[in-house]
């Protein structure tokens, strides 16, 4: 017997990508307050840029896969797994 999947409350899943990329912008102004600390600084700028190259593309991914989903007339289709 499969257990279920745990799932994000819906507007906490939708604003992942956004959290994603506020964190990243946030790291970056920090790694610039950070600049006399050299090695620091260039670790806590490339998380920075992590998350925010991350949250992009995560927002672009979901997009891409809603406007695929949207051009078929059984969306769901798309999700199942059919076996022979």
């Amino acid at each position: 017997m499969e257990r279920p999947g745990r799932h994000l409350s819906r507007p906490l899943y939708e604003g992942l990508p956004w959290i994603y990329m506020a964190s990243g912008v946030l790291t970056l102004l920090g790694s610039y307050w950070l600049a006399a600390h050299g090695a620091l600084s260039l670790i806590v700028g490339l998380a920075g840029l992590v998350a925010l190259v991350g949250g992009f593309v995560v927002l672009l991914r979901r997009r891409d896969y809603r406007e695929l989903r949207s051009q078929y007339a059984d969306p769901d289709a798309l999700s199942r797994e059919d076996k022979p």
